[in-house]
């Protein structure tokens, strides 16, 4: 067995993660199943993989280590400063998202926004709304879940085409995750990549917001007929979204990132107790069901650095990342700077269709590309941004992802209806292109 063989056998477990993860979704899909893709957990499903890389990592390396020895490459994997750094961030991120919902932040955001929006672009305006709170929130499943409910109530009493709107409130939901400063996609790509949370956000400005204000001048085109106001059954003080505001100022600042998310924490819980009608009395245990919310990316983290160091180990990284650049061959050294950002665009979009999970995708790609981000010279920033921007993209538009599984049951369609109105991906896509071969970050 040569050594290039033995590097492309270090990506079987990586192999197996994704046939049992993507196999079982479309088993269960077939025969019916709500959130088929989801009924596996992932990090259950990662299980037979690390046995498979243990296992290879003594019949790979020529040394022949033990079981333990193998044990403790997996652990140094879980071990990894930037994993351990991301897994505590992720708690954090999960208790300020939960507090400040409980809190009254995600209705109050709502209300207000709902209270400004000319009847006749409800459209665009709802995908506005979708994006601030994805951005505050850091979560494109918690911004569907809380707006769709409104949105649904909207198209009931208007002529608007229910998949158009779900594409709007999919696609502004998408837009604030690969931007928020606590998603966990901006948290992982950041992190794999050895970027600064600032650095990363303005860099991904220079794709999204073109995209955004793209999408937004179609939905104003489109346009409508004036309506009677919509009213929430809810009334929130405009205070309560606050602390959204301040996480993303004091994050744009640079304040540390932990720092940021306990000042967050704290200021949700005081202006529910004094604006709203929230109970101190109840703020731990909201913390801990902000951890709970955690807990699958939170062990999925762990054992996806250890599997990712078994490969790297085995020599299996250094393998996918040859494959890569002798796909790619054909450009020039002087366009490699180009070249490794299409690579590093291709891990993203590739990874995540087969997984339909954007921060698993960084995760388990994260390593390769930071080798071909080296490799090509090309800052942590825009490395970190391309990962997140295109796994973000596939997310927006596989129809077994989450996004659109829960979209399409909020409005009662197919979700193939859904992902074929989210506009703002698809834009997204083409601008990235354009800005990845014209500006140099």
């Amino acid at each position: 067995m040569t050594e290039m063989q033995k590097s492309g056998w270090a990506l079987l477990p990586l192999g197996l993660f994704i046939l049992l993860f993507l196999g079982t979704g479309i088993y269960l899909q077939s025969i019916g199943v709500e959130y088929a893709f989801y009924q596996l957990p992932a990090p259950v499903a990662i299980i037979p993989a690390l046995l498979l890389a243990l296992y290879l990592n003594r019949v790979l390396l020529p040394s022949r280590p033990n079981l333990d020895d193998s044990l403790s490459v997996l652990i140094k994997g879980m071990g990894n400063n930037n994993v351990i750094t991301m897994c505590l961030i992720y708690l954090l991120a999960g208790a300020f998202a939960s507090v400040a919902k409980e809190a009254g932040g995600v209705s109050a955001v709502v209300n207000l926004g709902i209270g400004v929006i000319p009847s006749a672009y409800l459209v665009a305006g709802l995908f506005i709304i979708s994006a601030i709170i994805a951005t505050a929130m850091g979560t494109s499943m918690g911004t569907i879940g809380a707006v769709a409910p409104i949105a649904f109530g909207v198209i009931e009493v208007t002529q608007i085409d229910p998949a158009v709107m779900a594409g709007a409130i999919v696609g502004g939901a998408m837009f604030g995750d690969n931007l928020s400063f606590i998603s966990d996609t901006t948290i992982a790509s950041t992190k794999t990549q050895g970027a600064e949370l600032k650095d990363k956000f303005k860099e991904n400005l220079i794709f999204s917001v073109p995209a955004a204000m793209l999408v937004l001048a179609i939905y104003i085109f489109l346009g409508g007929d004036p309506i009677e106001a919509i009213k929430t059954n809810e009334q929130t003080s405009a205070l309560l979204a606050l602390p959204y505001f301040f996480i993303i100022v004091l994050a744009v600042l640079g304040l540390n990132v932990f720092l940021v998310l306990l000042l967050g924490i704290l200021l949700s819980a005081l202006s529910g107790v004094f604006v709203g009608t929230y109970e101190i009395a109840s703020l731990g245990q909201d913390i801990y069901a902000g951890f709970a919310n955690m807990q699958e990316i939170f062990l999925l983290s762990l054992l996806i650095g250890g599997l990712s160091e078994l490969m790297k180990h085995q020599g299996g990284l250094e393998f996918l990342v040859s494959k890569i650049n002798k796909i790619l061959s054909k450009a020039s050294n002087s366009a490699l700077y180009f070249k490794n950002q299409v690579a590093i665009a291709s891990l993203g979009l590739v990874t995540n269709s087969a997984i339909a999970n954007n921060t698993v995708a960084i995760i388990v790609s994260g390593d390769s590309a930071k080798k071909l981000a080296t490799q090509g010279e090309i800052s942590a920033k825009r490395s970190a941004s391309l990962l997140d921007i295109f796994s973000c993209i596939t997310q927006g538009l596989v129809p077994y992802g989450a996004q659109a599984l829960l979209a399409a049951a909020s409005f009662g369609i197919s979700p193939i209806d859904v992902i074929t109105h989210v506009w703002y991906c698809v834009i997204l896509f083409f601008v990235s292109v354009t800005v990845m071969f014209t500006r140099k970050s």
